[in-house]
C-alpha cells in the first residue's frame, strides 16, 4: 500500500517537470533563433524580446505554447512556425541555453 502511495505521488508530482537541457546542444539548435533574438540571446530588432538570462522554465513554457498555438498576441504567428519544428527536448535545450548567458 505505501508503494502504491509513493508511486503515485511521484507520478504526480513529475507532471508538471520541466525536461533538464544541454546548453550546448541548445546553443547549436539556436542559430534558427539569431535572426530576430540575436546571436547572444541579444535581440537585434527593438520589437523583439532579448532571451539572454531569461528563466529556463518560462522560456519553455512560452515555447510550448507556441507549439500548441495557445499562446496569442505580438508576432505568435512567427513563433508558430518556429516552435512547431522543435520536440521537447530542443525546447529544453534552447531553454537551457538561453538561462544560463550571462
Amino acid at each position: 500500500m505505501n508503494k502504491l502511495i509513493v508511486a503515485a505521488l511521484g507520478a504526480s508530482l513529475s507532471t508538471g517537470v520541466m525536461a533538464a537541457g544541454d546548453a550546448a546542444a541548445g546553443r547549436a539548435k539556436a542559430v534558427m533563433c539569431a535572426g530576430c533574438h540575436g546571436r547572444n540571446g541579444i535581440a537585434t530588432v527593438p520589437n523583439y524580446p532579448s532571451l539572454a538570462g531569461q528563466n529556463a522554465a518560462y522560456l519553455e513554457g512560452a515555447l510550448k505554447a507556441y507549439k500548441t498555438r495557445e499562446r496569442k498576441g505580438y508576432q505568435a504567428a512567427i513563433m508558430y512556425g518556429m516552435a512547431a519544428a522543435l520536440n521537447d527536448q530542443d525546447i529544453a535545450n534552447l531553454a537551457t541555453f538561453y538561462s544560463e548567458i550571462k
